[in-house]
């Protein structure tokens, strides 16, 4: 067992959070108020009004929702069970989108990126780029509780890991070099590398040779305990072939995710540089605390994330298609204090894995900002 299983805080000294912008002030301020309006909103698949405790989450939290669930029933802290949860997902060597297995930077290398937060504190801590480093959510949880700091990243970030037990890992999988080589061998025409013969299953590729999709997956959950406590988590491997370096949205808190014990908790999947720049997690919960319902404040944030690229596109063509619509995805999972609960996508079908009393750890539909 990890320091980072250990128990409650050892020091309560750690600086508050900064407050939100004059932005943010403004959409609590002009935002419809009253919690009891937002209880009674409702909308079959994507939000639901539950008795505690509520887990929420992608689709991949799924496997350790059906796994831990049970202990947030019987009053274990959130921020253990959201951890937990994500942490099926860290150890699977089969998900490509996180930890072990996930596919790396364009030299080939794993690098990490995840973040805690304990919304009954107000604390959080975050790690980024992070290497060789099986369970990263532990590790920004070590940020949060034993350090004066929210973020320590590369090499730094990964001597602090075994400063604290936690054991070198290699976590480029043979399945994730070879896909990676592939890319290597078939993102150019130009170079001396010959891509393998194309095998019946594999990868589907555009005209380029390249998959069709880079994968940008990543795992969020936040829970709500049987006493309305909330805490969340996000973790990633990040951008399929990104450039060494590169974090996303997943270790910035507010960003990929953001809980206060005052109003909720919200996190994201998907490009995670469109979450940044939205500062998407935080502006769910101020929405939340306005008294708008999880999927007014998820449509509401996604709105923005739109307008958002349009003007993007001036600068970075091919951000949004030819009717002004957004090419990439993006994905929030929103909590309400009061057990409501909502997942948002920005467009297509997608689903998104929730847990509460009345019918346990299952997956429900999104509800699409552009149907």
């Amino acid at each position: 067992m990890t320091e980072s299983d250990q128990g409650p805080l050892k020091s309560s000294s750690r600086r508050s959070f900064l407050g939100f912008g004059a932005g943010l002030a403004a959409i609590a301020c002009t935002a419809p108020a009253g919690r009891g309006a937002a209880k009674e909103r409702s909308q079959e698949g994507t939000v639901g009004r539950r008795d505690y405790p509520v887990l929420i989450g992608s689709v991949n939290a799924l496997p350790g929702m059906q796994k831990f669930y049970g202990d947030l029933r019987e009053g274990a802290a959130p921020l253990d069970v959201a951890i937990d949860v994500v942490k099926v997902v860290e150890a699977n060597p089969d998900d490509h989108s996180v930890g072990l297995g996930g596919l790396p930077n364009e030299d080939g290398v794993v690098q990490l990126d995840a973040a805690v937060m304990d919304g009954r504190t107000h604390n959080g801590g975050a790690v980024g780029c992070i290497e060789n480093i099986l369970h990263p959510s532990e590790v920004a949880r070590l940020v949060m509780e034993r350090t004066d700091h929210c973020m320590i990243v590369g090499r730094g970030a990964y001597e602090f890991a075994r400063l604290h037990g936690h054991p070198h890992t290699e976590l480029l999988t043979d399945d994730a070099r070879k896909l990676w080589l592939e890319w290597k061998e078939t993102h150019s025409d130009l170079d001396d590398r010959f891509a393998p013969p194309v095998e019946e299953g594999k990868q589907a590729r555009n005209d380029h040779g390249e998959p069709e999709e880079r994968v940008t997956g990543t795992i969020h959950c936040s829970a709500l305990s049987t006493s309305g406590e909330v805490a969340c988590t996000t973790t990633t491997s990040g951008l399929s072939w990104k450039i060494p370096g590169r974090v996303g949205d997943s270790p910035i808190i507010g960003a990929g995710l953001y809980c206060d014990a005052e109003a909720g908790s919200a996190g994201a999947t998907g490009r995670g540089e469109a979450a940044i720049l939205a500062h998407s997690s935080s502006a769910l919960v101020e929405l939340l605390r306005a008294g708008r319902s999880p999927v007014d404040a998820g449509l509401e944030v996604m709105a923005r994330v739109t307008r958002q690229a349009r003007r993007a596109s001036v600068w970075q063509p091919g951000l949004v298609d030819e009717e002004g619509k957004p090419t990439f995805n993006l994905s929030f999972y929103v909590l309400g204090l009061d057990g409501a609960f909502a997942g948002v996508r920005l467009s297509g079908s997608s689903e998104f894995a929730v847990s509460d009393p009345e019918h346990g750890p299952r997956l429900e539909p999104t509800r699409a900002y552009l149907e």
